[in-house]
């Protein structure tokens, strides 16, 4: 898919799930081992300024990301690295990307298409 702009949709993406993360601590942090999810922040190129977001642990050490806002541009291969407050927790090669905004968006419109169709079918009254 050929983005028409920068800013397309289809280059933002809020969901995205990393292969076994290596923490610094060699462990994952406590509160993400006892609530299997941690509010934290990452980001997934040098520089860039800290995204919010939420850790949910795997069994196999890997984690889902949920940004609180979708970011652009993040790229299979990449690695994200997280952090909390000043501190660098870990990072992850990120592996899978949950869909983009632009296919959500095509989703919701699928979704209600059908009722407005029947809603144009309908003969007016004589």
């Amino acid at each position: 898919l050929k983005a028409p702009s920068r800013d397309h949709p289809a280059l933002y993406r809020d969901l995205l799930r990393t292969n076994r993360v290596h923490w610094i601590a060699e462990e994952p942090p406590a509160e993400l081992v006892r609530e299997k999810m941690m509010e934290c922040h990452f980001r997934f190129r040098h520089q860039m300024a800290l995204v919010p977001c939420v850790l949910t642990l795997n069994q196999d050490g890997s984690v889902w990301v949920t940004l609180v806002k979708p970011a652009r541009a993040i790229t299979p291969g990449q690695f994200a690295v997280f952090y909390k407050g000043d501190e660098c927790l870990g990072s992850g090669k990120i592996l899978r990307m949950g869909p983009s905004v632009y296919t959500l968006q095509q989703g919701k419109n699928r979704e209600e298409s059908p009722k407005k169709e029947k809603i144009d079918k309908i003969e007016p009254a004589t």
